[in-house]
Order: C-alpha cells, then structure tokens, then sequence
C-alpha cells in the first residue's frame, strides 16, 4: 500500500510503498478513504508532539473508512462498518490497523471527508467548552485562531450552546469565515487591539485558545472575574507563562485539554462527547468547514497548506474514490 511516511526526523515524509500488516487481537484492518490533518501533523514531523512514534511512522491522526478484517477477539465491529479512526498516526494510507477502542461507527448519511473532518477539531472544542468550561447561555466567548482547525468549531459550537461568540483571526477572509461559522463580533489580530476590544463588549467569560503568545496574554487580561481561559494549543510556537498572584487578584481558572488523553483516563467522557457531535450533525446542527480536498500523492502541499496558515477550518486528504 502507499503510506505518506516519516522517515527520519531530518528528513522529509513523502510518499512510500509499505506492507499492510495483519489485524491483532482486539484490531480492525480499515480500508481508509479519508484523512484530516491537524496542526500536530507538522510537529510530528519534527518530532517535538508529545505523542510522537520513532520514525519510520505515517503520518495522520484522525482518518475514515471501511472495515475490512477484525482480529482475533475484537468485538462491536464488523466487515463492511463505515468508520472514523483516532489512531494518532496511521491516517495517511490506504489502509491501515487500529485498535477497535480507537474506532466509532459514522452514520450512512455522513460522508467520509466529514467524518475524518471532525473528531480532533469538533471533538477538542465540545469538551473544552461543555466538559471543562461549562460554558453557558448567555456567556460572552472569545475564541482565538478562530478560522482555524479548531478555532473555527469553537465558533460554532459556542453558538450552538447559546454564548456570544467573539472571533478573532488574521484578516477579512478568515474573519469572514468565522463570521460564516456563527460569530457575533470579528477582531482582527492583525490590526486590532484584542484586550481593549474586548473590554468594549464587556470582557470574555470563558476564552478558547489555540495560538498562545501575545493573543493570550492580551485574552487573560480581558477576562472578567471568574474567568475560564482554555488553552488547547500554541500555533504560535509560543507557549505563555502565567502568574499565579494575577489568577488569584481576578479568580480566574486555566484549564489545559489534550483531548487524546481522554482515550487513556476517561474514555467516556470523549465517546459522549463525540456522540452528541454525531446527532448534532445528522440533525443538520453542525457543517464542518473544509477548505481543501487533496489526493493522497498531494499530501505534501496539504501539509504546506497549514505550516502556511493559508486553509481555514480542515484540509482532507481523500484516499480512495469517495
């Protein structure tokens, strides 16, 4: 099978002919027909995520597809089930064997590209906002990176639960689609002064962070009193330091999500999270925003596509004829 693989950390992933290996106990083989990439692509390609294989590994974290053998013992699946995968790799090939606890069935109505669009980015926004945040009606949400991966379901799932959302993103085409995704006030980070804006409509409750650096220290110092921050990345390459003394001046509460993690501690807390995104979906609630679609033999420009901050919400690679 072809396989878009990591060979060695100093070297670039490209495209490789590889062996498909047999299902384990407790393993489906899945026939893949879809990929999503996230930002932590790239930095497994370096070596620096915090769940990154020794190489030569493929790359792909969250995938879609058809189920074709199961291995000694694996129940709940069967030949023929249309799936998603969180793998943490192994997304980017024709085929590929995961653990069944790493496999959710996807409703016949919902096409593959969604469901490889989805998992991480609608996933990692639903728990920090319902889970964590307990965000409520009414509530005032400032979403950084908002016509991103993630920023952009922050946006929509915010509105769904029944916050003002205020996006922030780099420039009127990003903003645009943020507005597109429900948010009620754009700054722009490029011109804009995200601390006194935000101030102007009378501070975040709860903020949703993807970027760090200078976008969350100006978003702390917005917060009103008893302030969530939730920090879920650092696309900025930019990890913020913060000072407890002003934590406690404001009572104000920084929650970190890894939203894989869950997978090892509380499983069902993801599971839940990505059923109630799954029938938000086929009721027509959510419309996960896919900027481009690539071939496999193209998987390199779609890695481009994010180092260059050129997508907005998902870039798919399609694997199979969909």
């Amino acid at each position: 099978m072809q396989a878009f693989q990591v060979p060695a950390f100093d070297r670039p992933a490209s495209l490789t002919e590889t062996d498909v290996p047999p299902p384990g106990p407790g393993q489906a083989a899945v026939a893949l027909q879809a990929c999503g990439l996230n930002f932590a692509d790239l930095l497994m390609m370096k070596g620096s995520y915090q769940d990154t294989p020794e190489p030569p590994f493929t790359l792909g974290l969250e995938a879609a597809g058809v189920v074709t053998e199961l291995g000694d013992g694996t129940k709940g699946f069967a030949p023929g089930d249309r799936v998603a995968v969180f793998g943490g790799s192994g997304g980017l090939a024709e085929a590929g064997v995961f653990d069944a606890a790493q496999l959710i069935r996807i409703p016949d109505a919902m096409s593959f590209e969604h469901a490889a669009a989805m998992q991480i980015a609608y996933g990692t926004s639903h728990m920090a906002l319902d889970h964590c945040a307990r965000l409520q009606p009414g509530e005032t949400l400032l979403v950084t990176g908002a016509a991103g991966g993630v920023g952009l379901t922050a946006v929509e799932i915010g509105k769904l639960m029944g916050a003002r959302v205020v996006a922030c993103a780099r420039g009127a085409d990003k903003l645009a689609a943020a507005k597109s995704a429900g948010a009620d006030h754009l700054i722009d980070a490029e011109t804009g002064d995200i601390r006194a804006e935000m101030k102007a409509l009378g501070g975040a409750d709860v903020v949703y962070d993807p970027v760090g650096g200078e976008q969350f220290t100006a978003a702390f110092r917005s917060c009103n009193p008893e302030g969530r921050l939730l920090s879920v990345g650092f696309a900025s390459g930019d990890v913020p330091q913060i000072k407890a003394n002003h934590l406690m001046v404001k009572n104000l509460s920084v929650m970190g999500l890894y939203w894989g993690g869950y997978l090892a501690f509380r499983p069902e807390v993801l599971t839940g999270s990505l059923a109630q995104l799954m029938a938000w979906h086929g009721a027509g609630r959510l419309k996960p925003h896919i900027s481009h679609v690539l071939p496999l033999d193209r998987a390199a420009e779609g890695m481009e596509l994010l180092r260059s901050r050129k997508s907005t919400g998902k870039v798919v690679i399609t694997i199979a004829d969909l």
